[in-house]
């Protein structure tokens, strides 16, 4: 009998083990729930941004709705960008909702939703600053962005000569006031964050030039045949929510202008 309860109660806790397993952290039903694990910076305002404890922000309310829509509960992970993307490659997150352009490169790694909104890159310096109007005013200068960021790739490409002196910082605080503070000639970031940001905080900022390059943002998912049927799912909504005028709507609360059009 002694034999017979042991081999039991072994049985069943091999049993419990193995339904824990399976119950890990891919997306998907959790105690009854569809559940969209997503990631996001927390401190790329106005795209992801901590408002108290609240995460907030124009791609954090997007994947929201789009999420709510199709039934599933978002579970938010914080970490800096590099951590994301590694986060996403692992499997520990589904996708990561923080203004993520789409590349040829990144292209060859992920597959990604349809477009939910674009970015201008561009150019700032202080208002101070009367000397730097247009971009060629950048030649000999110093721009600073955010290390691996996407905008600082871009500018790299534009300044085909290396006439243009690039630092780079961890954080887009960081890389802003130094610019702010006059250490730096210039601060490349999207046209529509910067506005956002020269708005909020009042800052004594001016644009060079009109934005030197426009890219596609969309929602990264790693390539399987699941998260392909998803992102049919996701792609659908998006269009919803474009045609009803909801994503504009977003955009103007987040921007003051409507980023999910592509300029001519």
């Amino acid at each position: 009998m002694k034999k017979r309860y042991l081999f039991t109660l072994i049985s069943i806790l091999l049993i419990g083990l193995l339904a824990t397993a399976c119950s890990g952290s891919n997306s998907g039903a959790t105690d009854g729930k569809k559940v969209l694990r997503v990631g996001a910076t927390g401190q790329s305002f106005p795209n992801s941004y901590k408002d108290g404890d609240k995460l907030v922000g124009f791609d954090v309310e997007v994947i929201e709705k789009v999420a709510a829509n199709l039934g599933y509960t978002v579970e938010w992970t914080n970490s800096d960008f590099s951590g994301l993307t590694g986060q996403l490659e692992t499997g520990k997150i589904d996708t990561i909702a923080n203004a993520v352009a789409v590349t040829d490169e990144r292209k060859a790694k992920y597959d990604f939703t349809t477009p939910y909104s674009y970015a201008g890159v561009t150019i700032v310096t202080h208002k101070d600053n009367t000397n730097i109007n247009t971009l060629d005013d950048l030649k000999g200068k110093t721009v600073a962005g955010v290390f691996g960021s996407q905008n600082v790739k871009n500018l790299e490409k534009f300044d085909t000569k290396g006439e243009i002196k690039v630092r780079t910082y961890e954080t887009r605080d960081g890389a802003q006031n130094d610019v702010l503070n006059k250490r730096v000639d210039g601060y490349v970031n999207s046209k529509a964050s910067l506005l956002a940001e020269i708005k909020k905080q009042d800052l004594p900022l001016k644009f060079v030039g009109e934005p030197f390059h426009y890219e596609d943002v969309a929602f990264p998912f790693m390539k399987n045949d699941k998260n392909t049927a998803l992102i049919e799912q996701i792609n659908a909504e998006i269009q919803k929510l474009r045609d009803d005028g909801t994503l504009k709507q977003i955009s103007d609360k987040y921007f003051g202008e409507d980023i999910t059009v592509k300029p001519e």
